[in-house]
């Protein structure tokens, strides 16, 4: 088998290199461990609010993208004094997921992050390149990460065991070493997936970690809507994060969580604070429908889009089942999409393809009602 080989090169977007979309210029801020302080929130939804459309958009890897946004903003220094861009050599590799109810698991992502800024050459790492530090639940591990810690002390390439262990104390120094052996055999590839030959990232740890014999490990995304040991599990409407709700987050808690699951968690807040989220738009009931349904930014902010997704997702939200997991995509390129399973929508001639049939838009929810019974 041959290495996959890419025509172009990673032009995943950033800050500093922001995407062109129909509706203005679109900036992605890396939140390693999905962590983000009351004052971050508040200097984000400043910059929504002054530079862009309003709003902050959760992406399906725990950080946040602003769209809307101008030529020649002072985004780049606010976003910079806010300490949300400490190393702007590194800045699109910065791409850590954690377990957002572990404690243990985002203190590594955060050590993980100032480790990774510290070492030059890893900012040639592709803007795609994934790491992940799961607590042991399997919540993280299962997002189409190319290195992962999983607790007590897996390590695991793609999301497969290697076979390899070592404790949380060399969890970053392993991640590390691993994405520099994937750097020096890559080529043109952005993922570990499209690798023929993982055999270099083993020989990167091997001798140093214990070795065992690989076994399977189950994976259970999500995070739960509503009150949980942890916190309060709460989620935008298609992971719309209007500045209003952003500065109402900052006053409830002094550190938010973005899970990738464009759904956020609110440590330490109790259930006292519920009607106040549920009176802002944002949902927290554990039975809704909403938080399993994601949808591209579609038309009119995407010049590719061939609907309006998201108008026509809102319309059929209602008459959906609890449980159903949905992704609509304005076109073939799925933006967004989860990695979990679910039912693919996608816009297509007046109508959509859902799992590869076409259906008529009027017919959609009947269809998606359907599916939810299978």
């Amino acid at each position: 088998m041959d290495t996959f080989t890419r025509a172009k090169e990673d032009a995943c977007p950033g800050v500093f290199a922001t995407h062109d979309a129909a509706d203005g210029a679109l900036a992605r801020v890396r939140l390693p461990g999905g962590a983000v302080s009351a004052e971050q929130l508040k200097v984000l939804a400043g910059c929504a609010d002054a530079l862009g459309d309003g709003a902050a958009h959760l992406t399906s890897r725990g950080n946040i993208q602003l769209r809307g946004l101008g030529r020649n903003t002072p985004l780049i220094s606010r976003l910079s004094a806010a300490g949300l861009l400490p190393s702007p050599a590194h800045e699109r590799v910065r791409n850590i997921l954690a377990s957002p109810r572990s404690p243990l698991a985002r203190e590594l992502a955060a050590d993980l992050d100032q480790a990774l800024c510290a070492r030059p050459g890893l900012a040639k790492l592709p803007g795609r390149f994934l790491f992940a530090l799961d607590d042991g639940t399997g919540d993280v591990s299962g997002e189409g990460v190319d290195v992962c810690w999983r607790a007590p002390g897996a390590l695991l390439l793609d999301g497969v065991d290697t076979g390899f262990r070592v404790g949380a104390e060399q969890a970053v120094e392993a991640l590390l070493r691993l994405a520099e052996a994937f750097l020096a055999v890559r080529g043109t590839v952005w993922r570990v997936r499209e690798l023929a030959d993982r055999a270099p990232l083993l020989d990167a740890v091997r001798g140093w970690a214990s070795e065992v014999q690989p076994v399977e490990m189950p994976v259970s995304p999500g995070l739960p809507i509503g009150p949980t040991p942890h916190g309060i599990g709460v989620a935008p409407v298609f992971g719309r994060l209007t500045s209003a709700q952003l500065r109402l987050l900052a006053e409830l808690s002094g550190r938010i969580v973005v899970t990738p699951w464009r759904s956020l968690l609110l440590p330490g807040v109790s259930g006292d604070a519920l009607g106040t989220l549920a009176e802002s738009g944002l949902v927290v009931d554990p039975d809704a429908v909403s938080p399993g349904v994601t949808a591209c930014i579609g038309h009119p902010g995407c010049a590719k889009s061939r609907a309006d997704v998201r108008a026509d997702a809102s319309r059929v939200l209602s008459r959906l089942p609890a449980g159903l997991r949905a992704h609509f995509s304005g076109c073939e390129r799925r933006c967004g999409k989860p990695s979990a399973e679910h039912t693919d929508v996608l816009a297509e001639g007046g109508g959509y393809r859902v799992d590869e049939v076409w259906i008529p838009t009027a017919e959609l929810a009947d269809s998606l009602v359907q599916k939810g019974s299978e």
